[in-house]
């Protein structure tokens, strides 16, 4: 068993005319630093990226899970990215050692007119684990640049010790087509991972909705901002709702905010508190909602979180359009 893993190697390309990438290999096992996944390779004119390899496993305190390999490209003409690798866990069994799981793949950018962007890896988790983190997940790819959905992002890792890991981005979309929802924050009985953030749309298509905040023992994860929407037409995407939090004398996580809409087009909902479950704690406070631009609603409020006495605050209401449109509703407490 060496110190540092190798890394794996990377997957071929598809068919110069049909044809899918070939998947990454996997990092290699290690006692420190494991071995990064290798990228997966591109399509061909039209087909689908590979799939990224899986980070390698680490198994001392200290060292760090390998990350996951990058998703190949979809086809130049047509197809979607492949799905990002996950990251390597981590087995940490030496108290008051800090170390991290692997970050999972990015995935895959999408092909030149139709396809959607890959999913991000799952981020690696600490596993028996004092003061272990998990690892952060993948970001989505890109979706196709003429019309396409971003990738959602991909789950942050859970942790036995320090933090669970924050979850990806969502993708960015094509000129058409939605932005991709974030990945939800790694639990942990600590520190919980925060959401990913929503991608944002381009032109014409809505924002992806933020990601919910990972479960805390101590502390819940906040929810991820939704997306903002197409430029032109567009609707933002919702907030995450904030994580809930299970020990006494801690709030609940927060919610994500509502993105912003597009010149036409509703601001997304703030995302809800996240409870808090037992007595002495107060719950999390909605996030706001997104506010319209020219033509369409602003976004309700997300409502506090429910605690023991106190609820959260409520998020505030989005503004409605300059032309047309009605302001939000405020959240309740």
């Amino acid at each position: 068993m060496t110190a540092n893993g190798g890394a794996g190697g990377a997957g071929g390309l598809g068919g110069m005319l049909f044809g899918t990438g070939g998947s990454g290999g996997a990092g290699g096992v290690a006692q420190l630093v494991a071995g990064t996944g290798g990228d997966g390779g591109h399509a061909g004119l039209f087909g689908t990226g590979g799939a990224g390899g899986a980070g390698g496993l680490s198994l001392a305190g200290g060292g760090a899970g390998g990350d996951g390999g990058v998703g190949g490209g979809g086809g130049w003409l047509f197809g979607d990215g492949g799905v990002g690798g996950i990251g390597g866990n981590l087995l940490d069994n030496d108290a008051g050692v800090d170390g991290v799981g692997g970050a999972g793949g990015a995935g895959g950018a999408a092909g030149l007119f139709f396809g959607a962007g890959g999913a991000g890896g799952h981020g690696g988790s600490a596993i028996n684990a004092n003061a272990g983190s998990g690892g952060a997940g993948g970001a989505g790819g890109a979706g196709a640049l003429f019309a396409g959905n971003g990738g959602v992002g991909g789950t942050g890792g859970n942790s036995l010790g320090t933090g669970g890991g924050m979850g990806g981005a969502g993708g960015q979309s094509g000129v058409f087509g939605d932005g991709g929802a974030g990945g939800t924050g790694g639990d942990s009985v600590n520190i919980a991972g925060t959401g990913g953030a929503g991608g944002a749309a381009w032109l014409v298509g809505a924002g992806g909705a933020g990601g919910v905040g990972g479960f805390g023992d101590l502390i819940g994860g906040a929810g991820g901002n939704g997306g903002a929407g197409g430029a032109l037409v567009g609707d933002g995407g919702a907030g995450g709702g904030g994580g809930i939090t299970a020990l006494s004398g801690n709030a609940g996580g927060d919610g994500g905010n509502g993105g912003k809409a597009g010149l036409i087009g509703s601001g997304g909902s703030g995302g809800a508190g996240g409870q808090a479950l037992q007595p002495g704690s107060t719950g999390g406070t909605g996030g706001a909602g997104g506010n319209a631009q020219l033509i369409g609603n602003g976004g309700n409020g997300g409502n506090g979180g429910s605690g023991q006495p106190d609820n959260g605050n409520a998020g505030a209401a989005g503004a409605g359009g300059l032309l047309a449109g009605l302001n939000g509703t405020p959240g309740l407490n």
